[in-house]
């Protein structure tokens, strides 16, 4: 490569780095305007999207939807609650429209208050799809969904955490925006505010606070990322200060890792903060001691939206295998329990979470194992439900 080209390559790169910026300040400078968190008791209706994805995600999605209505009938009736099914998310139609998520489909969303999603499929580099952005991640974005919220609770080996992954920023903010600078270098971003890492740092700290927890962990890798990881780990710290009550420990998310496979030091872990992409990988480690990625759900809240969520992908092997028939509802009803608490409805939630764990751990009278040898999500769900008839 000669200067001249080397010199045009690099032009070219800043100037995308210039619109990048650009637009990560007039978002920070939008987050100041938030407003205060949905009030859903003074809601005349609760209007509940819900949108099954692909792959898999229509089946568990529809079974998800079934077991909600069965919950909250009485509601639905009154109309008090209101079920919108929205098609439109499956990979097919995002890749023809060329877009995350298309307009008609966001237009559906933006006029609900919570949304109940499927997985949705991401392309990756050499999978035949053009180049979207995850559907996830942009939901999270267009709903300013800043806090993805992951429980995990093992009572057998004294397991209860929670985790407050940072939603909209770090390492996923502008992930297909990264510059190809030439065919030898290519350059990704991680993106991290004052405004967005002090809200999420402020839900977690309120929560534990609430819900009568001593001790926050706040994990980054600030050591080495020390520009963004820093700046996430000192507003983290601002906010500890302001709950003196509440321990806070610091972590880099390497030793994390291995430090929550330590049978003495994990069960002092409660609630755990960190940016976006340690939060997407940690959270799949944690949920493996309770099952699985299948087992956990996830809520993502903002002051207006909220989402929730299974935490495992579409698995189109299985559908293209024939076996969609047999995935694991588990994980989107643990998004049900999140949900229902979420928008006041905490009786409902707890005889859902409930039936789960008799359902799950301790009756076990039936067995998933995505395929023909073991339950179908319908033949679950009859389950579930037929548990929670028994408690009240």
């Amino acid at each position: 490569m000669t200067q001249e080209m080397k010199n045009a390559a690099i032009e070219s790169a800043v100037e995308k780095f210039k619109t990048l910026l650009s637009a990560q300040l007039d978002r920070a400078q939008n987050i100041k305007k938030d407003s205060e968190f949905v009030d859903y008791s003074k809601l005349d209706k609760i209007i509940i999207g819900i949108c099954g994805g692909d792959g898999i995600g229509p089946v568990i999605s529809a079974q998800a939807q079934r077991i909600m209505e069965y919950l909250l009938k009485d509601e639905n009736a009154k109309g008090k609650v209101e079920f919108r099914v929205i098609d439109g998310l499956t990979i097919e139609n995002r890749a023809a429209c060329g877009k995350a998520i298309p307009d008609d489909v966001m237009e559906q969303l933006y006029q609900c208050h919570v949304i109940l999603k499927g997985p949705t499929t991401t392309p990756q580099a050499g999978d035949g799809w053009p180049n979207i952005e995850s559907a996830n991640v942009a939901m999270r974005k267009k709903l300013d969904l800043f806090a993805n919220v992951r429980p995990v609770k093992v009572p057998d080996q004294n397991i209860d955490w929670t985790f407050f992954r940072e939603n909209t920023e770090g390492g996923y903010a502008v992930g297909s925006q990264g510059i190809h600078v030439d065919d030898d270098l290519a350059v990704d971003f991680v993106i991290t505010t004052t405004e967005g890492t002090d809200r999420i740092a402020r839900l977690a700290y309120d929560y534990a606070k609430k819900n009568g927890k001593d001790h926050v962990s706040i994990v980054t890798k600030a050591n080495v990322i020390k520009t963004t990881d820093g700046k996430f780990l000192n507003l983290c710290q601002k906010v500890a200060s302001e709950y003196p009550e509440i321990r806070t420990t610091e972590w880099y998310i390497d030793i994390m890792t291995a430090k929550l496979v330590d049978p003495k030091r994990r069960c002092d872990f409660q609630v755990v903060v960190l940016p976006n992409l340690y939060g997407d990988i940690l959270t799949d480690e944690a949920a493996e001691f309770q099952g699985g990625v299948g087992t956990a759900g996830s809520a993502n809240i903002g002051k207006k939206y909220a989402m929730f969520e299974a935490i495992h992908g579409s698995a189109p092997r299985m559908v293209k295998e024939g076996r969609a028939e047999y995935a694991d509802p588990c994980s989107m009803l643990r998004a049900v329990v999140l949900l229902l608490s979420h928008i006041g409805y905490q009786t409902e939630s707890d005889r859902l979470a409930k039936a789960l764990d008799i359902c799950m751990f301790e009756e076990k009278k039936l067995t998933m194992t995505g395929r023909s040898d073991g339950a179908t999500a319908a033949q679950f769900a009859d389950y579930v439900m037929e548990t929670i008839e028994k408690i009240r």
